[in-house]
Order: C-alpha cells, then sequence, then structure tokens
C-alpha cells in the first residue's frame, strides 16, 4: 500500500511517502523559504563572466541566478556535457538582453540559483524537451526490444524541434497513453511561448511555475498506483480535490501521523549513524563538496571466513544506503567507503545490488563503480531543493 501523508498549514507542511507502513521519503515543505527549482523565467543578462564562461541572470529574485556556456548551447547528447572551447560566452549573450531560462538548482545562502536554457517538463510517461532532437530513455529500462518499441513512438509522436526523455513508468504502456501524454506537454511548452511578455518592458518576468512536491510526487509515482492521500486540514483537502486528477483517495484526518510509528521513523531520518539487522552499522556525513559513506561490521563477527563475513555486511549495508539515500534525499557525488572485499565476483554482487536497489528511487542515479581506492563512486539528483 503506497500512501502520501500531509500535516501541516499554509505557512508550512510535512509530507511522508510512506509503502506498507514504512517511511521511505520525506519533506518539509517552507512557504517562507524560496523554491523556485523548475520554474521558467524571461531572464535578463545583468553580467557576461568572459573569465568562467559563465553569465549571471536576473531572475526577479534575491540573488542573480549564474548560467554556464554549456547550458546555453544547443545540446547535441544528454548524457554528455562538454563543449566546443573555441565559442566564448561573450559572443552568445550581451548584458541587458533577454533569455529564457528554467531553474535547475535553488539559490542558497551562498549562492544563485544555477539556471539553463535546456527546458525540461516532466509528464507521466516522458520529459518534454524543446528545441532538441534528443530522444533517449531511463536506464531503469533494460529489455531492448521494449526500448526500441518506445524510441519509435516517441520519435513519430514528437513535433518538430521537440525532444523527449523517455521516463522509467512508460514501459509496456500502450500506445495512446504515451501519445496522449506527449501531446499534453507540448500543448504546455506551446502555451508557456504564448505568455504575453511585453517587449518594451525590461524586467524578469516569471512564465511558468513548476508542481509543488505533491504534484510532483504523484506525476514521478504514475507506475506504482498511489493508494491513498490522506491531509490534515480542509483548506488542503479542497485543493487536493479540486487539483488533482488521478484517480486516488483523498482523505481528511487530523491526526495523520499518528500511524505506523510514524513520527518515530521521522526522527530517525538526521541519525548519522544507522545500524544494520547483523549488527553492523553505516555512517553518513555530508560535506559542502560531497557525501561520504562508511561501512563498519560493528557488532557482527560472522560465523564463516572472514571474506564471508564482510560480504553479508556490505550487502545488507548496500540495501540500507539506497533506503538511506531516498530517505534523506541526498544529491550529488556519493562516495560509500565499503569494507575490503578481496573476492572481485563479490565486488561486482555489490555494485550490481547497488543499481538494483536505486531502481526503486525516482530519482535519478547514476553509479560509476569501484575505483582505484575501493571507493563506490556514485551521483544522485535530488528531488527537494529545501529540506533539513
Amino acid at each position: 500500500m503506497l500512501e502520501i501523508l500531509i500535516h501541516g498549514d499554509n505557512e508550512k507542511r510535512d509530507i511522508a511517502l510512506v509503502e506498507n507502513g514504512n517511511l521511505i521519503e520525506y519533506y518539509e515543505e517552507d512557504n517562507n523559504i524560496e523554491r523556485n527549482e523548475g520554474n521558467i523565467y524571461i531572464g535578463i543578462i545583468k553580467d557576461v563572466i568572459e573569465g568562467m564562461q559563465a553569465a549571471f541572470v536576473d531572475i526577479g529574485t534575491e540573488k542573480n541566478s549564474f548560467i554556464h556556456i554549456k547550458d546555453i548551447l544547443p545540446k547535441i547528447d544528454e548524457t554528455v556535457e562538454k563543449y566546443d572551447s573555441n565559442i566564448k560566452i561573450k559572443d552568445i549573450v550581451k548584458k541587458g538582453k533577454k533569455i529564457l531560462v528554467q531553474v535547475k538548482k535553488d539559490s542558497n545562502e551562498k549562492k544563485g540559483a544555477r539556471v539553463s536554457t535546456h527546458i525540461n517538463l516532466p509528464g507521466k510517461y516522458i520529459a518534454l524537451m524543446p528545441n532538441t532532437d534528443i530522444v533517449t530513455i531511463s536506464q531503469k529500462i533494460v529489455n531492448e526490444k521494449e526500448k526500441q518499441r518506445l524510441i519509435d513512438l516517441v520519435k513519430r509522436n514528437l513535433g518538430n524541434n521537440n525532444g523527449a526523455i523517455i521516463r522509467t513508468s512508460a514501459q509496456n504502456q500502450d500506445e495512446n497513453t504515451i501519445i496522449e501524454d506527449i501531446k499534453k506537454l507540448e500543448e504546455k511548452w506551446n502555451n508557456i511561448l504564448k505568455t504575453n511578455v511585453d517587449p518594451n518592458i525590461n524586467k524578469p518576468k516569471l512564465i511558468y511555475k513548476a508542481e509543488d512536491i505533491v504534484e510532483k510526487m504523484i506525476i514521478d509515482l504514475t507506475d506504482k498506483k498511489i493508494d491513498r492521500i490522506v491531509i490534515n486540514n480542509k483548506k488542503g483537502y479542497s485543493n487536493l480535490k479540486k487539483n488533482i486528477k488521478e484517480n486516488v483517495k483523498i482523505e481528511e484526518k487530523s491526526n495523520v501521523f499518528d500511524v505506523y510509528d510514524l513520527k518515530k521513523q521521522i526522527d530517525k531520518i538526521n541519525d548519522r549513524k544507522i545500524w544494520l539487522k547483523c549488527g553492523g552499522f553505516i555512517t553518513i556525513d555530508k560535506t559542502e563538496a560531497l557525501t561520504a559513506i562508511d561501512i563498519n561490521t560493528g557488532k557482527y563477527t560472522g560465523k564463516k571466513d572472514l571474506e564471508q563475513t564482510v560480504y553479508k555486511v556490505n550487502k545488507e549495508a548496500t540495501i540500507e544506503i539506497a533506503k538511506q539515500l531516498r530517505l534523506k534525499d541526498i544529491g550529488g557525488i556519493i562516495i560509500i567507503d565499503y569494507i575490503d572485499m578481496q573476492n572481485n565476483e563479490n565486488k561486482k554482487n555489490i555494485e550490481n545490488l547497488l543499481k538494483e536497489e536505486l531502481k526503486k528511487d525516482r530519482a535519478k542515479t547514476q553509479v560509476e563503480g569501484f575505483t582505484k581506492l575501493d571507493l563506490m563512486e556514485l551521483t544522485r539528483k535530488h528531488i527537494c531543493s529545501h529540506r533539513t
């Protein structure tokens, strides 16, 4: 049973995604904290920084946003970040000119938002990428025949100058369902382009507001079927009934979190140390540059040889790490320091297990594998910009 539980008011609300009584995602949404990720703006170039191949863009927020040249040049390959270094930013954008951008990463205390001209509009089965002809597919879809069917289907039905990322939820869906999703997104994009912007007014303007956390959660979990949404206030209940079009049961209750020991589960989210059932434990330490995860045998001494003891702890830790990344919504570079394994087959099994467990995560993840120092490298794109 998959449920979304919401507790709070117009100022702040806590949102929990619960599966069979287990907390798998948790967010704190504060309306006093500006959340702009996914929004689309007509921005104004305020300054061009030639030495950084970048520019600052005024989108109407307190801090100017930042855009790099690779986020301005046309995207050739969704998976490649490189660009022609002979092209100079000063030849592409000029101070005072308008530019259509989408917020890719929200601002924080030190930096303004990161923006891009590469627009991405998420739907149930695809994410539309206007102004490109790239069509790519989720790595979580592994059946080659199904991958080709979906790619061919999307290419046939996309309008001119539109690309797409085919989402995991598209797997095994019928043609008409996916075509309908494509047409809805293309209509949304066309409406964005028609937004009335006075050419004589040189000010930034918000022209598209991204989905909130709950709306995004429902879109992302199309293939999982949410059984019900429970919220604790009448106004929020009315808004959900009006805005949520999917066939999902919506209830209003005052004691939303008084189930499944949910408060206890929430209290444990910020724990640095997480014990494993076998007696081992993991520690999670976030820094500005990356998140480091360490694995320890703890109280577990094993029953056979050292390699099997280590492998059991690493295996259990892998499953728990995948859960914690989603629960804590950890984004960016992640380094896992596994207990050293001598058997290469065991190492490969651990890497495959990590990839398999991360398929349950609706965030985009990329496992790079073990380094020469036997550290596991991976990246994860966070779901929500602001959380504690």
